[in-house]
């Protein structure tokens, strides 16, 4: 299952957001998340695929650059 997979599994589960609605270069804030439901959702991310995000995490707007981002986390956190 890829790291996309994981987190529109993850986004159904936790907001009951329908799957099918759920596209990767759609922004975030279209799927109704307001700033608290997306500090959740990064607390819930650190601690489902284990990394830690920066206080601020910029340029992450959608699914994609989201997936892009914990991928790049696990790599740069491996080390």
């Amino acid at each position: 299952m890829t790291t996309l997979d994981q987190l529109t599994q993850l986004l159904q589960d936790k907001f009951d957001i329908d799957k099918t609605s759920l596209l990767p270069d759609r922004p975030l804030a279209e799927y109704g998340l307001d700033s608290l439901a997306l500090a959740e959702l990064l607390f819930t991310i650190e601690e489902e695929f284990d990394v830690k995000f920066p206080d601020r995490p910029e340029n992450i707007d959608t699914l994609a650059e989201l997936s892009a981002a914990i991928n790049d986390l696990r790599l740069s956190q491996q080390a």
